[in-house]
């Protein structure tokens, strides 16, 4: 099985702290946001592979170098937030260069998370089909800037939307997917269809209208780095 990271945004948000630096490298504790992700499932994951966009590529080969394991870094060619391919055509990329014929975990570099990945990863290989991590989320404002799922008593998909103005339910959906290697090869029909292309859970919305898919409740919490507040706060509560 491989990792695909999505590591290729400019964290505007973030600035001046990510102006010239990429915010899935930045420290919190002892090791950069990325190293807590890697470190969590690296004996269950063949190879890593982080999409990064050209102005921080070289920053990340260097990251790589002085770590072990199986990490490839891919430059997606974008130069600034203006011309970003956006999450699905990342994906799609890293797909492609990388001639991916394995089921992936798909995340975002830029979140930690209080429990292990390989509870997820289990789970979706216990289901064996596409799936996607989820969690309780009762503000209505917090819905409708995330993807929402609903589902049935055995974690099954029934319906799924991203950014929902009047949400069906109130699971929110960060961006962590498990995908079989025949659903990557969808991506292309997914994008002719109409699928949105920056956010990365558009992809997963479009592929559960085609397929079974099924959701994993989270056993913790995930922590969102969107700004410097929120960093802080996530360095204060991984210093404990």
């Amino acid at each position: 099985m491989k990792c695909i990271i999505l590591a290729a945004g400019y964290a505007t948000r973030l600035y001046p702290l990510t102006e010239n630096f990429p915010k899935p490298l930045l420290k919190v504790g002892d090791k950069a946001i990325l190293d807590w992700l890697i470190d969590d499932i690296e004996p269950m994951i063949d190879e890593f592979i982080v999409v990064s966009n050209h102005k921080f590529a070289q920053i990340f080969e260097d990251w790589a170098k002085s770590r072990s394991g199986n990490i490839t870094i891919i430059d997606d060619g974008t130069v600034s937030n203006d011309t970003r391919l956006g999450a699905v055509k990342d994906i799609q990329l890293v797909v492609n260069k990388a001639d991916i014929e394995d089921d992936c975990l798909v995340m975002a570099g830029d979140n930690l998370l209080d429990f292990s990945l390989a509870k997820f990863v289990e789970f979706a290989k216990n289901k064996d089909t596409a799936c996607v991590m989820c969690h309780p989320e009762d503000r209505l404002e917090a819905l409708r800037k995330t993807a929402v799922i609903t589902m049935d008593d055995d974690h099954k998909i029934t319906s799924y939307e991203e950014k929902p103005a009047d949400p069906k339910g109130n699971h929110a959906v960060p961006p962590f997917y498990f995908y079989k290697a025949d659903d990557l090869k969808l991506i292309q029909s997914a994008l002719d269809a109409g699928c949105g292309y920056d956010a990365p859970g558009s992809f997963a919305a479009w592929l559960s209208t085609q397929k079974t898919m099924h959701a994993f409740v989270m056993p913790g919490k995930r922590y969102d780095i969107g700004d410097v507040a929120s960093y802080e706060n996530v360095k204060a509560v991984f210093k404990k």
